[in-house]
């Protein structure tokens, strides 16, 4: 062999220098680290690289994740840190800032100076919530104010719930969470009361949730330190032990458009157009999670990540055999 670099168990990476890998996967959440793990065990050269801000970072707890439910969401990525690196995988803390196709793959260039090569690229960079500026909310979030019944919704059961409108979507939102407690308001705040259709005003009644116009002020917090209500710019205070809002989803889509893939607007943000397997318009461009999806949840995001990476590994599998490159 020439010029063909080795791991420890003896598998060619058909790459002579350091900085130049089978797969780059950007981001190092449930999808990032799902895909190393595949990618890993399948004896590819892998890198991650991680800038370090889960979006579930405020949360305590994640739920939902067969037999992981209740499990912080730091020791699971510690754990998943742990597991790939059983499989030579590659870690570094650093922040992907630029991106480009070359022939036979792309190039990225890190935050640190560094710029590294792969074959394949997946970008699971998440994205990141940009909540209401209300007082109260951003230093809540996770603990009392929450955006997500099916993730929190079992541990706040049967409390006096808030719904913070801000926009016509959060009329879905005050009806699901409905199903976790039967004492909703939804606080309009900058939704205007005409903006409700019939169908809205006649669901919420039958979910019998409360509808409270006005703005809202900020949040009442007790000298514990818990949430008691929310108060309207007016002084007015509804006493709520939970606060549910919808962020705006700002999906990170940099690397994307450098690479020139087709994004797609929504109302939950701009995201790329893919098939259903996570690949992008851009040949050996893939995107999983929430990078692909408003709606991934981690274990989701987690199938996600196997899926694009078990598809990599058939298609570098075949390219090399049809490349004629020997196999040892």
């Amino acid at each position: 062999m020439t010029e063909k670099s080795r791991n420890e168990t003896g598998d060619v990476y058909g790459a002579g220098n350091g900085d130049a890998y089978e797969v780059v996967v950007v981001g190092g959440g449930a999808a990032g680290l799902s895909a190393a793990l595949v990618l890993g065990r399948a004896r590819r050269r892998t890198l991650v690289v991680d800038a370090g801000e889960p979006r579930n970072a405020p949360a305590a707890h994640m739920q939902g994740y067969l037999t992981r439910d209740g499990m912080p969401p730091t020791e699971f990525l510690a754990e998943g840190r742990r597991e790939i690196a059983r499989y030579g995988v590659e870690l570094v803390k650093d922040r992907a800032v630029k991106a480009g196709r070359e022939v036979g793959g792309f190039r990225v260039s890190l935050a640190g100076g560094r710029e590294v090569r792969a074959r394949r690229l997946i970008l699971a960079t998440g994205l990141a919530d940009e909540l209401p500026p209300v007082p109260g909310v951003a230093e809540r979030f996770g603990r009392d104010v929450l955006h997500c019944p099916y993730c929190h919704g079992w541990e706040v059961r049967d409390q006096a719930f808030g719904v913070l409108a801000s926009s016509a979507l959060s009329v879905h939102q005050a009806l699901m969470v409905s199903q976790w407690s039967k004492d909703v308001t939804l606080f309009l705040h900058t939704v205007a009361e005409a903006d409700l259709t019939d169908q809205d005003l006649r669901r919420l009644s039958a979910a019998g949730v409360a509808v409270v116009p006005g703005e809202v002020g900020g949040l009442v917090v007790d000298g514990d330190d818990r949430l008691t209500g929310v108060r309207l710019a007016d002084g007015t205070v509804f006493d709520r032990s939970v606060v549910f809002v919808a962020p705006r989803m700002r999906p990170r889509t940099d690397l994307l458009e450098q690479l020139g893939a087709e994004l797609n607007e929504t109302p939950h943000g701009t995201y790329p157009v893919t098939d259903a397997h996570g690949l992008t318009t851009v040949p050996g461009l893939w995107a999983a999670g929430n990078a692909a999806s408003p709606m991934e949840q981690v274990i989701n995001a987690a199938s996600a990540g196997y899926r694009a990476a078990s598809l990599i590994n058939g298609e570098l599998l075949f390219e090399d055999l049809d490349a004629g490159l020997p196999q040892d």
